[in-house]
């Protein structure tokens, strides 16, 4: 087998969940580049219409669904759309997510659980959709979930809510592989840690705060930089292809090396 074709993804039918968050666009425009139909969600219109036409310049066929994934109807009305466009779904994509600063006794109790619905419920809620489907057709699948370094590291800043949100997505990721492994679908999740994206701008900077806080953080950084997209784009590549066939259940750090020390 040519190496080449390890990674070919051209002509697959992809569905983006938050196709306007910062993976999210990442994600859409990587898997465009590639060649895959695209359906993309999100509840931004505008920004999900911005990332639709970037994505229509890059060749991709795309249809857009201004929906985000909150409860059982919506995911599989998201799913039955895709599926009428393009005929299935070979490829998910789960980048929706939202955090919630605040030290445990300053966030409120439905702060925590809005961080836990979106990040966790709502993530398990479009898989099990997709997951229907992809068994239905019986010919395998991707899956490919947002977690974080967050998921395995703590935050004194007040992450409670994140991080248990993507400790969870962790074992969610851990838990899909094994379930879904007989049908020959992988379920996979990126661990980024801070990459530049519109929520990070300020710590690329040139100023003195910007420079302080970057200069500390990229002390645990073997690599020495902060992340850019394309550093996401491989490893997602790697996950929705045919590379990674026999690599399921695992959380790959696109960190760095921020976690390995």
């Amino acid at each position: 087998m040519k190496s080449k074709s390890l990674f070919d993804v051209s002509g697959k039918n992809a569905l983006v969940i938050g196709a306007t968050g910062a993976f999210g666009m990442v994600a859409a425009e990587a898997l465009a580049s590639a060649g895959c139909n695209l359906a993309l969600t999100g509840g931004n219109r505008r920004s999900l219409g911005e990332i639709e036409n970037t994505c229509t310049k890059l060749g991709a066929n795309i249809i857009s669904i201004n929906k985000r994934p909150e409860s059982q109807e919506i995911c599989e009305d998201i799913v039955s759309v895709t599926v009428k466009e393009f005929g299935s779904v070979d490829i998910l994509v789960v980048a929706s997510g939202i955090n919630k600063v605040a030290k445990i006794d300053e966030m409120d109790p439905d702060t925590f659980s809005s961080v836990m619905n979106v990040n966790v419920t709502q993530s398990w809620l479009i898989a099990r959709a997709t997951a229907a489907l992809m068994k239905k057709q019986n010919t395998g699948g991707k899956i490919v979930l947002v977690s974080s370094a967050r998921g395995l590291l703590g935050h004194p800043a007040g992450y409670t809510a994140y991080c248990s949100s993507k400790a969870a997505i962790d074992g969610m990721t851990k838990a899909l592989g094994c379930e879904l492994g007989s049908s020959n679908i992988t379920v996979n999740a990126i661990a980024p840690t801070v990459f530049r994206s519109p929520l990070t701008a300020w710590m690329f900077e040139d100023n003195d705060d910007a420079k302080k806080v970057r200069s500390g953080f990229l002390t645990r950084v073997p690599k020495g930089r902060l992340g850019e997209p394309e550093d996401l784009a491989g490893p997602l590549l790697f996950l929705v292809s045919k590379a990674s066939d026999f690599y399921t259940g695992h959380i790959l750090y696109a960190d760095g090396g921020y976690t390995a020390g």
